[in-house]
């Protein structure tokens, strides 16, 4: 059961900055056909928002780890 509930927690840590990830690419692919002489500042707010999501998914999983080891 332990393990069970390792796995759904570290499944449930990566889903959610993986979704945000989609959506962020999504927005930008989306607003740089819309506006593509805007694309550097796209690219550079599309780069900081997929950091911090990595950092989150990063940070849970550590915790998770520290937690049931």
């Amino acid at each position: 059961m332990r393990n069970v509930t390792i796995i759904l927690i570290m499944v449930l840590a990566t889903l959610g900055p993986a979704a945000v990830i989609a959506i962020v690419g999504f927005a930008a692919v989306k607003a740089v056909g819309r506006n593509p002489s805007a694309a550097a500042k796209i690219l550079m707010s599309m780069i900081t928002a997929f950091v911090f999501a990595e950092a989150i998914a990063i940070l849970a999983l550590l915790v998770v780890f520290n937690l049931f080891r």
